[in-house]
């Protein structure tokens, strides 16, 4: 299976629920719930200490608003990159947000995420 050759709409049914999660997770500190959707290289890739120790941290990532926008998808190789504003409910400004999609064992998982 190779992701990229979904649909936009079959794409953003899968992302946006998994986005909303993320978003959750960060900002009620559940690190735990945070990865669940993470491929396993990417589990195996991450300092966890480290990691933990930001994502506790982060005043940016620990209060992040539920509203984004969607910006769209770029199609790579076997993944799909996923694009958002993003906006925290403490600080001024935007955020570009970025989520790498792609296929693991017949599921879609996270294989970056990251917001800018």
């Amino acid at each position: 299976m190779n992701i990229i050759n979904d649909t936009d709409e079959q794409i953003q049914a899968v992302a946006h629920p998994m986005w909303e999660d993320l978003i959750k997770y960060s900002n009620k500190g559940q690190y735990g719930k945070f990865i669940r959707k993470f491929s396993y290289d990417l589990l195996l890739g991450l300092n966890e200490v480290e990691v933990g120790k930001q994502f506790a941290k982060s005043e940016l990532t620990r209060n992040l608003s539920e509203d984004y926008d969607y910006l769209g998808l770029i199609r790579r190789g076997e993944h799909v990159t996923v694009l958002y504003r993003v906006r925290s409910t403490k600080r001024e400004g935007e955020w570009l947000g970025r989520m790498v999609l792609g296929y693991e064992k017949g599921e879609v998982r996270i294989f970056a995420a990251s917001i800018f």
